[in-house]
């Protein structure tokens, strides 16, 4: 063989003659799979590693938590006001005021804004989880706030009724602390918080300013069929008696873990796969995020069994707070219409646990007809967000400097509002934007006019829904009596402290803490390999084709995982319908066919008719009664009522206007705003006839009063159409002799 021959290539590889470096380079290219393989299995080693330590890190958290006297994860710090278990009927609730962060100055005249955190399995602080958050924009907005928590274990015997009472001494209590404050407290019940609220506020409506329900079920039939399929668990289960089993197994106790095993079992990708998997594939930044949300996610706590079981009796199976058939232990009918403050309800289409019919449907269960609500006099207004989760109406930062920071800037404003129903509308502030210095914030709010039409599209009752639950509401009532009579003495014989305790040990929302803490002798080399891998940690590189690989083999397991889901939501739906929806079973269960409907409809009192009459011949008596200002609000509540809506930029130029008045304080601001609006509603053409009579000041004070009509009229942009028509009207009658 020649020597130029021997120099050549044999194959994928050069020869012994040929160039080193070369030889090299092409072994390490023949040999680079595997090094992408090693590198790749390296570093799933390590996260794997770090990702046990971080589930060991959760269950010392978890344990910390327990060990607290009241354990929360409020961002601020407190002061404790009043304490529930030292009332005659103690129950485990408190108030404390939260301090403002540094460099956050609180105006004492602003009326204070009160935080209830719901008790629906988790302990309290989600309101004030983050410095986003509902108390933090409204302590930035100059707002002294307070709030309601809870510890772990209830008090023995408390009920339902002890903790409204409760509730209402502290908001007492508030009102006093703030004496100087122009309006009543703007309470904010959150999730399961916020029935618990409007029940306090329909027994007590002397206590409360504007009240704020984010994602609160209150219409707990209501829903889409095909996507809201939690409502029908009541139903295939077999109603309450399970509830009762529960509690009897807690030995009178029910553990609010099982309730967030039912959150999470809407979404098994999530809870089993993706907030896993998320923190393994970026557990050298998710560690933190992932251990401050599970701080509150597993802080779970009880309730009496007795509190349990009337909240699924009347509430979640029996749906009966939005048709006024709750009765107290006193004898007062619990009427959502007897509130007499502006009642704000904010949901979102992204939340499949309060979707917007379980938060509006309660609107279209008590009034039939616009004219109800107006005569009713009550303000309601709803706000839907298109995307945000449950959870995220709380926590979202996004949501927090949007809709909670509006809401908390415009409180004085929704106060004033008429009497009807709005949605709350929020454009963002752009160079083009009319007085944006009259806007608080990045967004502007328009409080935009709707009738019952509009909820009633959104919420889409048919009797057929209301037949299917009253059956499954049947069901449960037979069941729990069988329950009670056959079963419950055999369970309660058997059960005690040491079985309590087992179960309680060997339960989901138990045993994973105890598998991954310290307790767990091999967590103790987790955590000394953990600090070793910190120190060598040694991360793939992105380009790495097997981290495609990963994120590929992960979307099969979310796809999966949804179509079980999907196929289980369908299967329990169409169960649920078949076997509720049978005119055979309504029969047997006395909820067939009929004319009447399913559920009463709250009907109007003789003393509320009444009332009303009397009213309405008052207004009509005194309607050319008044001076200048009387007339000015008359004429621009007039001419707003031409429009879509009220928008804050025309409330805050007229806030200005009130500011200039001796004395007149947001009470007397908001009852003239409202006589007006219901003389105009009464008579039109009388009440604007009777303005020149009002005008008993010389001509240069109509003349400002006009001017600060046209100023408010044109602070959200010049008058158009009818509101243009409607000031022109105005101006003559202000100008004539």
């Amino acid at each position: 063989m020649s020597k130029s021959s021997s120099s050549e290539t044999t194959g994928a590889f050069p020869t012994k003659d040929s160039d080193g470096s070369q030889y090299i380079a092409s072994m390490n290219a023949a040999l680079q799979p595997w090094k992408l393989v090693g590198d790749y299995v390296v570093d799933a080693t390590q996260r794997t590693i770090l990702f046990w330590d971080v589930f060991r890190q959760r269950s010392e958290q978890y344990y910390a938590q327990k060990a607290k006297a009241v354990p929360n994860v409020l961002s601020f710090d407190a002061e404790l006001v009043l304490d529930g278990r030292t009332f005659e009927r103690p129950v485990n609730y408190g108030l404390v005021r939260v301090k403002p962060p540094q460099g956050v100055t609180i105006d004492p005249k602003k009326r204070p804004f009160v935080v209830v955190d719901p008790r629906a399995g988790h302990g309290p602080g989600i309101g004030g989880f983050k410095a986003d958050s509902e108390l933090g924009v409204a302590m930035r907005a100059g707002h002294p706030c307070y709030f309601v928590g809870f510890t772990p274990e209830p008090e023995p015997g408390q009920t339902i009724e002890d903790i409204m009472r409760a509730e209402a001494a502290f908001l007492e209590k508030v009102i006093a602390l703030h004496p100087e404050a122009e309006g009543k407290p703007c309470v904010i019940g959150n999730c399961q918080a916020g029935w618990a609220v409007m029940m306090v506020a329909a027994t007590r409506p002397d206590l409360f300013g504007p009240i704020i329900v984010p994602g609160a079920p209150l219409s707990y039939w209501a829903g889409v069929e095909g996507k809201n399929a939690m409502r029908y668990s009541g139903g295939l289960l077999g109603g309450s008696w399970l509830t009762a089993l529960t509690g009897d197994l807690g030995n009178g106790k029910f553990d609010g873990g099982y309730l967030v095993e039912n959150f999470e079992n809407l979404n098994p990708a999530n809870t089993l796969w993706t907030k896993n998997y998320n923190v393994w594939s970026k557990v050298d930044t998710e560690g933190p995020r992932f251990l401050e949300f599970e701080k509150y996610w597993d802080g779970h706590v009880k309730l009496n069994a007795g509190e349990m079981q009337w909240i699924v009796d009347k509430l979640f199976i029996g749906n009966r707070l939005a048709t006024a058939e709750i009765i107290t232990s006193d004898g007062v009918r619990i009427d959502l219409r007897h509130i007499r403050s502006p009642i704000i309800c904010f949901c979102s289409r992204g939340d499949n646990i309060t979707p917007p019919q379980q938060a509006l449907g309660w609107i279209v269960d008590l009034y039939e007809k616009d004219d109800d609500l107006l005569a009713n006099g009550q303000t309601i207004v709803y706000a839907i967000h298109e995307s945000i989760g449950h959870l995220g109406i709380f926590v979202s930062g996004g949501v927090a400097k949007k809709e909670h920071q509006e809401f908390a800037s415009n409180i004085d404003l929704i106060d004033v509002l008429p009497p009807g129903l709005y949605e709350a509308v929020m454009t963002p502030k752009t160079a083009e934007t009319v007085h944006p210095e009259m806007a608080t914030g990045d967004w502007i709010a328009h409080f935009e006019k709707r009738t019952l039409a509009d909820v009633r599209a959104i919420v889409q009752p048919t009797p057929e829904n209301e037949r299917r639950f009253a059956a499954a509401r049947r069901v449960s009532e037979i069941n729990l009596s069988l329950y009670r009579s056959f079963l419950q003495p055999v369970v309660r014989a058997f059960v005690s402290d040491q079985s309590v305790e087992a179960l309680r040990k060997l339960s989901l929302a138990e045993l994973p803490f105890e598998l991954f803490s310290d307790r767990n002798p091999l967590m103790g080399q987790v955590a000394q390999l953990a600090a070793q891998v910190r120190e060598h940690r040694q991360p793939v590189s992105s380009d790495n084709p097997l981290l495609r690989w990963q994120a590929m083999v992960s979307d099969g397991i979310i796809a999966a995982l949804d179509s079980y889901r999907d196929l289980r939501d369908r299967s329990a739906e169409q169960l649920f319908l078949s076997f509720y929806g049978s005119p055979q079973v309504q029969a047997l269960l006395g909820v067939g066919a009929s004319d009447e409907p399913p559920r009463r409809r709250p009907g109007v009192e003789p003393e509320r008719t009444a009332f009303i009459q009397q009213g309405i011949a008052e207004l009509k008596a005194h309607v050319a009664e008044g001076g200048l200002r009387e007339a000015a609000i008359r004429s621009m509540v007039y001419i707003g009522m031409a429009g879509p809506g009220v928008d804050e930029r025309a409330f805050n130029a007229l806030r200005h206007m009130r500011a200039t008045e001796d004395g007149m304080t947001l009470e007397a601001f908001k009852r003239l705003v409202r006589e007006q609006f219901f003389t105009l509603l009464l008579d039109r053409d009388a009440a604007l006839a009777a303005i020149p009579k009002m005008l008993k000041s010389g001509a240069g004070d109509r003349a400002e009063a006009l001017e600060t009509i046209r100023q408010v009229m044109a602070a959200a942009g010049e008058p158009d159409g009818e509101r243009t028509e409607r000031l022109a009207r105005i101006e003559k009658l202000f100008e004539a002799d």
